[in-house]
């Protein structure tokens, strides 16, 4: 079948527009990683601007303890934590990812992935260096798993992250492509701020955070993808330097404060693809979260210290996503595969393709105020007006 000319009240040109820019953030990552967007903003190799940081206490003999995530790190005089911009000076804590991120870009939301949040919108991201796991097939090591004086820096505190969104028309600021949880106080003022001005805030994240910070984090922001790596602690230990259980609490979490949840599971051949932990893991999010949390099957492409693995299979994501709809969930994308008819979505009560997409592009919408238009069955998410 050809593909569909876009209906949506999109012109000619500007559906090429969009596609032209769907295939060069394809082909661009460490473009998109070492460069930044804002407006007459100097990249500096090891910028920091540093403030003190939350949640943590002052021990006896001179540590600290972070508390927020689940590796509950003690720290001595002159140390970091293990996700290496958190650091222990003369009795108090201080970030050093404030203001200072190494990635800017302006996205479309469906790169999130967020397929059922704002459809057709942009989002404004950003990431500084740093992560609090240390995934052996990490995807953006480049800056994860990099040092903030590794990295290639630039000056933007929040009111100039806001300003800055506001001129791109962004609907959203997005906090990504490294782990939000560890700029945690940089994504909290930020989003403060955005939501002043009317500007929606989202996550990409591990989930791997304590309970209290989380919480505060939900007051301020409004979807969230999580990635479920795995599912089993095997997997997260030896893969991932991490635990499972964390990661599932963190979720029930999110969906218990009403924060836009969508879930992505990035397939490794031989490592996560078991079809019985497949479908153990998606009876786990029906029971837990529901059966229409969206859930991304991303393929995977050799990536840092697992270039020995090949590509997931299409084969492989076809059969997995016919699992989790086997197991009862409704909305199951397949993500890293562009023109795959899963990149649609359908009405499960009457089969329709209810939004149409060709990699990050939409080519047809046919939702009102938030129901199918074919059979009036309502879609979860958040539609407000294009």
């Amino acid at each position: 079948m050809g593909r569909k000319k876009p209906d949506d009240g999109l012109t000619r040109k500007a559906f090429l527009k969009r596609c032209l820019r769907y295939s060069a953030g394809l082909s661009a990552p460490l473009a998109m990683l070492t460069g930044g967007q804002a407006q007459g903003q100097e990249r500096r190799r090891g910028f920091i601007r540093d403030r003190e940081a939350s949640h943590y206490r002052v021990l006896e003999n001179d540590f600290v303890l972070c508390e927020l995530c689940p590796h509950l790190c003690v720290i001595g005089p002159g140390q970091r934590g293990d996700c290496g911009v958190r650091e222990h000076r003369n009795g108090q804590f201080f970030t050093l990812v404030y203001g200072n991120p190494c990635a800017v870009h302006v996205d479309p939301i469906e790169k999130k992935p967020l397929l059922h949040f704002l459809p057709g919108s942009q989002a404004y991201s950003v990431a500084t260096a740093g992560c609090n796991l240390h995934c052996r097939y990490c995807q953006n090591w480049e800056i994860s798993q990099r040092l903030p004086e590794e990295t290639y820096n630039i000056d933007l505190p929040p009111e100039k992250l806001v300003a800055e969104a506001v001129r791109a028309d962004c609907r959203s600021i997005a906090y990504t492509y490294s782990e939000p949880n560890i700029f945690y106080e940089y994504v909290m003022d930020t989003a403060s701020l955005a939501r002043e001005r009317g500007i929606k805030n989202v996550l990409v994240t591990a989930g791997y955070i304590n309970p209290a910070p989380q919480r505060e984090l939900c007051r301020v922001v409004d979807a969230a993808n999580v990635d479920l790596k795995g599912f089993t602690e095997v997997f997260y230990r030896d893969v991932c330097s991490g635990r499972l259980k964390p990661v599932l609490d963190a979720l029930v979490l999110y969906k218990e404060e009403g924060v836009w949840l969508e879930m992505t599971n990035l397939v490794l051949p031989t490592l996560n693809d078991d079809l019985d932990e497949i479908r153990e893991m998606c009876r786990w999010i029906s029971r837990n979260l529901g059966d229409d949390v969206p859930l991304h099957f991303s393929r995977f492409q050799p990536r840092y210290k697992l270039k020995n693995l090949p590509p997931t299979t299409v084969e492989t994501l076809d059969q997995i996503r016919a699992t989790a709809m086997e197991e009862g969930l409704k909305y199951v994308y397949i993500g890293n595969v562009p023109g795959h008819e899963s990149e649609n979505t359908h009405c499960p009560q009457c089969g329709r393709v209810i939004i149409g997409r060709i990699g990050y592009t939409l080519t047809q919408v046919h939702l009102k105020d938030g129901h199918c238009q074919f059979c009036g069955r309502e879609i979860p998410g958040i539609w407000e007006p294009r």
